[in-house]
């Protein structure tokens, strides 16, 4: 009656005295009676509820007056304050263990356990608030890049501030997000969120794919785009490696991928369908994939595809990935480089790559000095040393002839816009290119 705030009419069947308060509100009308008594129960259940409540202190009255109003009424929905752990197989039967509400409230106060809404819609885990650290692989994220398949993040709460989210909103420490989606997956995005730096190619997927078209490769080719696929599924936390050949040829590098098949590496070979972007497509809908290995003829010819699927990509160099030694940075552009800087982080910590910024942006001092505080905030909170390198000649120059590089490369449209007249620009996104055959990291920056 107190907390009540409804135009509900309410109709009470108690048995004690002091069960009844002095102060009645008009809506509640009480009744005086057994209800474990059917003769008793009967002409009541004659009206037409809308829900029936049961609570009582003796397991024997819930279990009697349950029945009595079954078998007056089969189809109204009953809620019972289940205090032993009751076992009934009605559908139209809601049980409220009291233990394990009480229970729950106190778990929702432990450090490190995903706060489940449970009077919200089914109360079975579909709405989480999952609280972000510091050191997570999410921190630094933009909404748009991050993968969210069977779920979603409906709202994040900043400085007691709520906050809806959009495309390029981007994922602070100490966030919290309301997330809606399927239990399964909640709790599997939640120990994601919670694991410390060295998750990549997490939050985008788990996993890693590479396409081998062996119509369009050389045998070389094909060795290689898996070589370096394998060695990289071998050195960064990715669950599986999924490698798809099309247009097979039979060959020894053709029994070679087919003997890598395990619990842990995916092999599948399609006779039938001929054309890249259409299997990769098909497969990306089907696997939870967050990075694409290709060569960079393949990333040449289907740079729009590669583009569109949100997906980082790894493009492989001339040198051998056993060479690189180093991770480095080039951009005139400071705002897309500190959108994808905990992947840079990442994946350079997991591959334990030195860091380097080569900040060229002559016209733009505040923005270079921006990013270098970025970087170096970001240095301290991972315990991983960045050299800084800021100069006004093309850092390209030094670089172009380096076999120990892997390049960071934010994937946004300038990429798609790239052409022969990009070689006199001085952005260095357009003149990727320059560094073809070095390794090279697309990561998708947010719509």
């Amino acid at each position: 009656m107190n907390t009540d705030t409804s135009d509900n009419l309410y109709e009470v069947v108690t048995y004690r005295d002091k069960t009844i308060p002095e102060k009645k509100a008009e809506n509640f009308t009480f009744f005086d009676f057994d209800p474990t008594s059917f003769q008793k129960l009967a002409p009541l259940l004659t009206r037409d509820y809308f829900q029936i409540m049961i609570i009582v202190s003796k397991k024997i009255d819930a279990t009697s007056t349950y029945e009595n109003i079954r078998t007056l009424n089969k189809e109204i929905q009953i809620v019972i304050l289940d205090r032993w752990d009751l076992e009934f197989h009605d559908p139209r039967l809601v049980l409220l263990n009291s233990r394990n509400v009480l229970s729950s409230r106190f778990v929702d106060y432990l450090p490190n356990v995903p706060v489940v809404a449970q009077n919200v819609g089914l109360g079975a885990g579909e709405i989480m608030e999952i609280r972000v650290p510091i050191g997570s692989s999410y921190v630094y994220r933009h909404i748009a890049s991050i993968q969210q398949k069977k779920w979603k993040i409906s709202a994040i709460y900043r400085a007691n501030s709520l906050i809806l989210p959009r495309p390029t909103l981007m994922i602070q420490p100490n966030d919290v997000l309301l997330t809606v989606g399927d239990p399964n997956v909640l709790q599997s995005v939640y120990r994601s969120i919670k694991r410390e730096l060295g998750q990549f190619p997490s939050p985008f997927g788990n996993s890693i794919y590479c396409l081998v078209d062996m119509l369009k490769m050389t045998s070389k080719e094909v060795d290689k785009v898996v070589n370096d696929a394998l060695l990289l599924h071998a050195k960064i936390n990715s669950m599986r490696l999924h490698i798809k050949v099309i247009n097979p040829t039979y060959s020894n590098s053709f029994e070679k991928i087919k003997s890598y098949h395990n619990k842990y590496i995916n092999v599948t070979v399609d006779y039938y369908n001929t054309s890249a972007t259409k299997v990769m497509k098909e497969d990306l809908k089907d696997s939870d994939i967050g990075l694409i290995v290709v060569t960079n003829q393949f990333f040449m010819k289907h740079t729009g595809t590669l583009f569109q699927t949100r997906i980082p990509i790894f493009k492989i160099g001339a040198w051998g990935f056993s060479n690189i030694k180093e991770g480095v940075v080039l951009s005139s552009n400071g705002e897309d480089i500190e959108k994808e800087s905990s992947v840079i982080f990442d994946l350079s910590t997991q591959l334990d790559l030195d860091i380097k910024l080569y900040n060229f942006n002559p016209d733009g001092l505040n923005e270079r000095t921006s990013l270098i505080e970025h970087f170096d905030n970001l240095s301290k909170l991972f315990g991983k040393d960045v050299e800084i390198i800021s100069e006004n000649k093309n850092p390209l120059l030094k670089l172009r002839n380096r076999d120990d590089v892997l390049q960071f490369i934010p994937f946004n449209s300038k990429i798609l816009e790239s052409n022969i007249l990009s070689v006199f620009s001085t952005d260095m996104e357009k003149l990727y290119f320059k560094l073809s055959n070095s390794y090279q990291l697309f990561i998708p920056t947010a719509i």
